[in-house]
């Protein structure tokens, strides 16, 4: 199997002190089961402290074939059995492993499916990335190689129907997955207590709402290619009603994060916003800070000065760049603030606040500012000289390509706004392709990206607000209001 080629910011996973889990969810799996424990890799085994194979009620003997393989087992796996006393569900299996997994304090957990239809020989590969301290979850993707899946015995029609429904998810949610429904996955235990799984459905579409809720709170998600393999196991999964449930949810989602519905499976959220223009932008860049705890923050951009108190309530030693003009609006008690001109000399404006520590910031935020100087690629430069090792870089970028502009242009009545996609503090415009491109010549890794829709209050009209539910998933450069990326400085 082809892997990506490992981080050099991160230690190898080398005699690691993580407590792995892993979760072996079974049901009617009497014929699978003992082939799947075998096939766990002998060299993997020391590193496991526990695995559960939750039977879910089987209605023939994998409780037993379970209990027999733990007690021959030449390996001693650490293993446990437990039954379910009725089915729960594929959801409901999952929350029993994942509550197990928080009440043993365990570090990482991995999903198994007892059916043979995920490797177990991929496990070191897939909890890597967690022991490196690279993501919140790892999913095993058979969409990144091409072809593969097809290869491994994938029906067409259900290839077909993967990736249609993930560009719908993706398109919906926000996010830049290339499959939203591998069951192969793998999750940090201090990620999944942040998020309220409990609350999730016991049915199919639980992969769907966790990915949701982890996309929410800003959790970090990696993907791995992993082989696909479709042999003689039976699928319980209903194909229509399954689509329509993720769907929904994700429709459910997407409403909420526009003011309506309630988002009542919970989606999770770490921070609120701190101004009201931008909402949704604001709002998931802080979420991504979520992960950093008690981090050196530098904001600059718009309104850089409103994001302190927010951060500072999360434990971060927060600093804004400000213009003189925007300077003359404080009362200057607040502290933190450095006025500068974001086309000149970020380093020598930062010195003194910078002094503190020779090992720069942990994360900057960039709010609207690739717009806001002459040279967007050279402030890309200085913003990364301020970065501490591993630290991150954080965009939002305004798209000019939004029917709002485009629709000013063809009334020919174009002219600058004081706030919004038109501010009239942008010098510089961007589409999707052209940040893309940017990033791409600043030689800057992309560790995720997102795009959000307009920031609807909850006063203005809900018909606007559902147009744009539809149009962010039929037309996302059109109707994509910001882009937002998390970029770092490539491994040297």
């Amino acid at each position: 199997m082809t892997q990506p080629p490992r981080d050099e910011r991160y230690p190898a996973p080398v005699d690691s002190p993580k407590q792995i889990g892993i979760i072996v969810v079974a049901y009617n799996a009497a014929s699978t089961l003992a082939k799947v424990l075998d096939r766990i890799p002998g060299e993997f085994v020391p590193r496991i402290a526990k695995i559960l194979i939750c039977d879910n009620a089987s209605e023939d003997q994998t409780y037993l074939v379970g209990l027999g393989y733990k007690q021959v087992d030449g390996r001693r796996l650490p293993i446990e059995v437990i039954r379910n006393p009725t089915n729960v569900g594929y959801g409901g299996n999952q929350k029993v492993g994942y509550q197990w997994a928080v009440d043993h304090d365990l570090d990482i957990v991995v999903l198994l499916h007892a059916d043979g239809q995920y490797a177990p020989e991929a496990l070191p590969d897939i909890v890597a990335p967690l022991e490196r301290g690279e993501a919140d979850a790892v999913f095993g993707s058979r969409m990144m190689t091409p072809g593969g899946a097809r290869k491994g015995g994938m029906p067409i029609y259900k290839v077909i129907g993967n990736k249609v429904l993930s560009t719908i998810e993706n398109r919906l949610a926000g996010t830049n997955l290339s499959e939203w429904h591998s069951g192969y996955r793998a999750y940090s235990v201090a990620a999944l207590r942040d998020v309220p799984f409990q609350a999730n459905t016991d049915e199919y579409d639980f992969d769907t709402q966790i990915i949701l809720q982890f996309h929410e709170a800003g959790k970090h998600i990696v993907e791995i290619p992993i082989p696909t393999y479709y042999g003689d196991e039976s699928s319980y999964v209903n194909g229509p009603r399954y689509a329509k449930d993720i769907i929904k949810d994700v429709v459910r989602y997407r409403a909420h994060k526009i003011g309506i519905g309630t988002g009542d499976t919970a989606f999770a959220s770490s921070l609120s916003t701190p101004t009201k223009e931008g909402t949704t932008a604001a709002s998931r860049l802080l979420a991504w800070l979520s992960s950093l705890s008690g981090g050196r923050v530098l904001v600059v951009g718009r309104e850089a000065d409103a994001w302190l108190p927010e951060l500072r309530v999360a434990g971060h030693e927060a600093t804004a760049v400000v213009s003189a003009e925007r300077a003359t609006g404080l009362d200057g008690s607040d502290g933190g603030v450095v006025i500068a001109d974001l086309d000149g000399d970020l380093g020598a404006a930062l010195g003194e606040a910078n002094a503190s520590s020779a090992e720069g910031f942990s994360a900057i935020v960039a709010v609207d500012a690739l717009g806001m100087v002459k040279k967007p690629g050279e402030l890309l430069t200085q913003l990364e000289s301020q970065l501490a090792p591993g630290g991150r870089l954080l965009l939002s970028v305004p798209n000019f390509a939004h029917w709002y502009p485009r629709a000013r242009l063809l009334s020919g009545k174009w002219g600058y706004d004081t706030r919004g996609l038109l501010d009239t503090a942008q010098l510089r415009h961007f589409t999707g392709s052209d940040i893309e491109a940017l990033l791409a010549a600043s030689d800057l890794d992309v560790r995720r990206r997102e795009v959000v829709g307009l920031p609807v209050d909850s006063d203005q009209s809900r018909a606007v607000a559902a147009i744009d539910v539809v149009g962010l998933a039929v037309r996302p450069s059109l109707f994509t209001y910001q882009y937002l990326y998390e970029v770092m400085p490539p491994a040297r």
